[in-house]
């Protein structure tokens, strides 16, 4: 007989996988090892329909059971009475799991064991390979389980596989809405954000047998809910006992959840002047750090988890005493003698008090070695019972900063327990220093400073890294630190070349720059009111030099106030934090990288992430900046930082920009070498709209935008001189469904240069009507001669053209398009003017008529060479003069 089960208290992910088994295994019985949660068994009540016929564990006969298959679980503590037969012999036991194997796993024959985000997606993907059909109902299952475990498919453990598979599912009839009624609430930006940095953080422990996890996190403000986090984190990765501890704002918080009866977290959590039950507890703590935290919580857990071990099975016997009447001196000589810590002071059987080293050490200082040791004795202790918790002892050593427990029975005093003791018990006896139950690494920062002199070296061209050392002398003889700032040091980083180099100064940058120039023969153009100068090289080369400065904005979308500050106020002004990067030009320091904001690791994990909450208020433009860097560097924007960006289109601060600022940032979109995505982005961000209300990517548009990128491509392929203003050409594929109304609306709200306007605005609307006439000649006409063509394009822009081509559907137009830009737009008569009044032609109209008529018929090829276009020249000159 096969039965197919999963851990106590059964998730959705766990119910998923069941069903799913069910497919591999037909005929097998399904059925829970114990409880489920409660949103599982909500499901089951509201949904009945949707499973298969369940068996109750306790009616199945174990002796008839011939294979096990098990899912989501690899311990047999955790499966029930099914537990019991683990390792019989003949038994197959086959696993399906997620986790990692570990020394108490069980020994499968048969299963799959691998990292992704659920063991729905396993099961899934076994189903998909085998080519096995899923019910609409089976699906909904399935999904409901990698859902819940990968948080909606956002949680940091999440694979590609997670995706695939619920893709797959999808195709099989998973009904999303009631995966979506089922899930618990939803997770804020904020939450999945602190959520993937508990996860990073997680780390397992056994204490005395039992699995303890500590995560910890620290955030600038505050997160609510966050006991949320610690039911999804214990039921993602199966915990016995989980503890989160996370820093906001100037209190550590403190969620515990536990399924272990070895594990009292209200108990626990009562250290830290917190509460609940067993199972779960919160606690609030103010007055120490995240790391005293930490270590406060690893020395309970040591002991509390193991709430049976008591003084009696600790403490040491008999106890070394000293008699009431000793002095400090004498005190001190019995101390040494014994290598004790602290000792009881005893009136004949009676315990009065106790003495440390610590004090006798003190008092010998003052001169006190005399004085009785009942002055400074402590007489306020715990007296311990050979039952007393050790949890209870623990608490006293380490709120108290005691180092020694008596244990009495009665009035007798029978043993002690001392802070030896404790930490014997705690590690084992072992002298190395132990494992810590928390992450270490992840609790230490990583270093703000560290030199790129190599990458320098390696990277950049010889000219360059002279430029920079120059710069770097300059700034040491007149006593200021100079940097290198922003996109250069971070392409710098990425491996990307960027030689358009940005320095600022923590200083006067003016003064700095002028300096700069006078002793290299350069130019200077400076900008007081922003503190910025611009150095120019006799080649045209630029340097861009500012004073360190902070920025602040009288109300959102307005230009910047500038006034002077330091280098970490300057960087913190700046739009993400992969830009507020920087390094040292001096020469004593060259290359030395500095990094406030975590910019190194976004740079790594490859983010882009806004540096405050108001960012994209005060200056909207970064909306736009943040999806051209996201797309250009193939990167992705940070769930939290896509949030507030959101929040600002739907507030329309970018309505209170002034279309200058916002035709630049488009200009600088639409530059980019392929900015079909970046459209794409803005599209589904709502950004079009903010832009001009009739604007949206209509499929059309969204054609029309990607043979934009075609025709453009096939352009620059071409190798003409001719320039060509590639933004304008998305631009008018951008707007192309917009009428012509419209379009004059938007080339207004952006303030679009005159003469810009005058070139494209002027022409659309022709050129347009032409193309749809070009269109119905094609279609119903005679076949439409090059000179016809010529006639059609000769006076459009080069932008126009290559947008006509990607506007139209029919590829015969687009091939008049191409012919025109690529042979008949270069055809010239070899005859001009003056050569027509030589040959005897008369002044007047008639030179231009027989001009174009000499072009015409070049272009329809019915003459090729000079001496043709003469001889049709002087036939057309002798037919005026017999007219």
């Amino acid at each position: 007989m096969d039965v197919i089960t999963a851990h106590l208290n059964a998730d959705f992910d766990c119910l998923g996988a069941m069903v799913a088994a069910l497919r591999l295994y037909p005929g097998a019985l399904l059925t829970f090892s114990g409880s489920q949660e409660k949103g599982v068994r909500d499901f089951i009540a509201q949904h009945p329909d949707y499973l298969p016929p369940l068996a109750r564990a306790k009616e199945i006969d174990l002796d008839k059971v011939s294979r096990l298959v098990i899912v989501d679980c690899q311990q047999a503590e955790r499966i029930g009475r099914f537990g019991q037969i683990i390792g019989r012999p003949g038994l197959e036991v086959h696993i399906y799991d997620h986790h990692p194997v570990t020394a108490d796993s069980i020994r499968p024959t048969g299963g799959v064991i691998r990292p992704c985000g659920a063991v729905s997606t396993i099961m899934a993907g076994l189903l998909r390979e085998r080519g096995i059909a899923l019910t609409a109902e089976e699906a909904t299952l399935v999904m409901l389980g990698i859902y819940e475990d990968t948080g909606r498919l956002l949680f940091q453990p999440t694979t590609s596989d997670d995706y695939l598979a619920a893709a797959w599912l999808l195709e099989q009839g998973a009904r999303l809405n009631i995966v979506a009624n089922s899930i618990s609430q939803d997770l804020t930006s904020q939450q999945v954000s602190l959520l993937n940095t508990l996860l990073k953080s997680l780390k397992t422990t056994a204490v005395n047998g039992v699995k303890i996890s500590i995560a910890h996190a620290a955030s600038d403000s505050y997160i609510p809910d966050i006991a949320i986090l610690a039911h999804l984190m214990r039921d993602m990765e199966n915990l016995d006992a989980l503890f989160l501890v996370v820093a906001m704002e100037k209190r550590i918080y403190l969620v515990a959840r536990s399924r272990v009866p070895e594990v009292d977290t209200g108990e626990i959590l009562r250290h830290f002047h917190g509460g609940g039950h067993a199972s779960a507890a919160s606690a609030t703590v103010h007055d120490l750090s995240l790391k005293q935290v930490l270590e406060k919580l690893e020395e309970l857990l040591r002991i509390a988890v193991s709430p049976r071990v008591s003084a009696r099975d600790l403490m040491s016997s008999p106890v070394k005493t000293m008699p009431i009447g000793i002095t400090i001196a004498e005190a001190r000589e019995l101390l040494t003698r014994y290598n004790c810590n602290a000792m009881p002071v005893m009136a004949g059987e009676r315990m009065v008090g106790i003495i440390s080293r610590r004090i006798v050490e003190k008092a010998l200082y003052h001169d006190l070695g005399e004085a009785p040791v009942t002055d400074f004795m402590h007489t306020e202790f715990l007296r311990g019972e050979p039952s007393t918790l050790l949890a209870d002892i623990q608490a006293y050593m380490v709120e108290g900063n005691r180092r020694f427990v008596p244990v009495f029975e009665g009035a007798q005093l029978v043993g002690a327990v001392t802070r030896t003791d404790l930490l014997r018990h705690m590690y084992g006896g072992r002298r190395e220093e132990p494992e810590a139950l928390y992450d270490r690494e992840a609790l230490t920062p990583a270093p703000k400073l560290r030199s790129i002199a190599g990458q320098i070296e390696r990277r950049l061209p010889p000219a360059t890294i002279a430029l920079l050392r120059e710069l770097g002398s300059t700034a040491d003889d007149l006593g200021l630190s100079v940097y290198a700032v922003g996109g250069f040091v971070r392409d710098l980083l990425l491996g990307v070349e960027n030689l358009d180099v940005d320095v600022t100064v923590e200083g006067d940058g003016i003064f700095f720059a002028e300096r700069f120039a006078a002793g290299h023969g350069f130019r200077v153009r400076s900008h007081p009111a922003f503190a910025t100068a611009v150095v120019i090289r006799p080649d045209g080369a630029k340097l861009d030099v500012a004073s360190t400065r902070l920025e602040f904005y009288e109300s959102p979308g307005m230009l910047p106030t500038v006034e002077r500050s330091s280098l970490r106020h300057d960087l913190y002004r700046r739009d993400f934090t992969i830009n507020t990067l920087a390094f040292c030009l001096n020469g004593d320091r060259f290359g030395l990288l500095t990094d406030f904001f975590g910019g190194q690791q976004d740079i790594q994990e490859r983010v882009v992430r806004v540096l405050h909450n108001l960012s994209f208020v005060e200056d909207p433009t970064r909306v736009f900046r943040a999806i051209r860097f996201e797309q250009r560097l193939g990167f992705h924007i940070a769930p939290h930082t896509e949030n507030l960006m959101r929040g600002a289109v739907r507030m329309n601060v970018l309505d209170k920009v002034g279309g200058t600022r916002l035709l630049n940032e488009l200009i600088l979109i639409l530059r980019e070498r392929e900015p079909t995505g970046t459209i794409m982005r803005m599209a589904s961000l709502g950004l079009l709209p903010s832009i001009h209300p009739s604007l949206k990517l209509t499929p059309e548009t969204e054609r029309t935008v990607r043979e934009a990128a075609q025709v453009l491509a096939w352009f620059r392929l071409l190798y003409l001189e001719d320039h060509c203003e590639q933004w304008q050409v998305y631009f008018l594929s951008l707007c192309d469904r917009l009428k012509h109304e419209e379009f004059g609306e938007i080339c207004s709200r952006l303030a679009i240069p005159g003469r810009v306007v005058t070139r494209i605005l002027g022409h659309r609307r022709r050129a347009l009507g032409l193309l749809d006439a070009l269109q119905r000649r094609l279609k119903h006409g005679p076949p439409v001669r090059n000179s016809e063509i010529y006639s059609c394009f000769h006076d459009l822009p080069l932008e126009i053209l290559l947008y006509l081509a990607a506007r139209t559907r029919y590829e015969n137009v687009r091939r008049c398009v191409t012919l025109y830009i690529t042979r008949l737009r270069l055809v010239r008569c070899d005859l001009d003017g003056t050569s027509l009044l030589a040959l005897g032609l008369k002044p007047g109209p008639r030179v231009g008529e027989i001009l174009a008529h000499l072009l015409a018929t070049r272009l329809d090829g019915e003459i090729s060479t000079p001496e043709e276009e003469r001889r049709l020249a002087m036939d057309l000159i002798l037919r005026q003069s017999a007219d």
